[in-house]
């Protein structure tokens, strides 16, 4: 393989959750999975400890990171900054096929949740299409691809939260208000709403009473 495809399949194990945060990956392992030699593996590594995917240690080795409740709160405030101006731009000003896009979006992610082989990654995306389209009818695309870059510890904090079963029925129902609020030229309250959407579970105990093992510990 590529060094470009073994970072990306390991991107993707990392944010999905199957290499697990605290994970030990192996050189010698990873090398004879991806058939690749020790320098450009190495490089691929450095890449993902740039990104902050995995942690490098001089002994215990290359190690996947464990979950930075600080960086997660870091991407929700810039998030609901910029969340909140996009709908206050967009209120009262779509147009039907934008309006249509998102409606679509809605019907994909109640489609997902009604599913029975639907797994949190299908919502997933859906979840974050109704948000790129949000960016995307506002114009600020380039914003929305510059949050995915610094996205690991935000991406992982969301689906470990979906887990919860009830919580992607909370999510739908905010969007449609969402979608409600911008169609009826509701400036006022969307921002609030934006705001409860995007920040409500950051003081929740859930991760740290099911998932401890998963973050990244306080100093103290």
């Amino acid at each position: 393989m590529r060094k470009e495809e073994i970072l990306h399949t390991l991107k993707r194990d990392i944010v999905t959750l199957a290499l697990k945060p605290g994970t030990v990956l192996s050189e010698t392992v990873m090398s004879e999975q991806f058939q690749i030699s020790r320098t450009p593996l190495r490089d691929v590594l450095k890449q993902l400890a740039l990104e902050q995917y995995i942690n490098i240690y001089p002994k215990k080795g290359n190690v996947v990171s464990y979950i930075n409740l600080e960086s997660v709160e870091q991407m929700i405030f810039l998030r609901s900054v910029l969340e909140k101006e996009i709908v206050q731009n967009l209120s009262g000003r779509l147009q039907l096929p934008g309006i249509l896009e998102l409606k679509d979006s809605l019907a994909a992610q109640e489609k997902a949740i009604a599913s029975a082989n639907s797994s949190c990654e299908q919502f997933l995306e859906c979840d974050d299409a109704f948000h790129r389209t949000l960016f995307h009818l506002a114009g600020r695309s380039f914003l929305w691809n510059l949050l995915q870059q610094s996205n690991v510890h935000y991406a992982r904090y969301r689906r470990l939260h979906l887990l919860k079963q009830e919580k992607l029925q909370d999510i739908l129902r905010e969007h449609h208000r969402i979608l409600e609020g911008l169609v009826q030229g509701d400036a006022l309250h969307l921002p609030a709403l934006i705001d409860r959407h995007l920040r409500e579970d950051i003081n929740s105990l859930f991760l740290q009473q099911n998932f401890r093992e998963f973050l990244q510990p306080e100093l103290p």
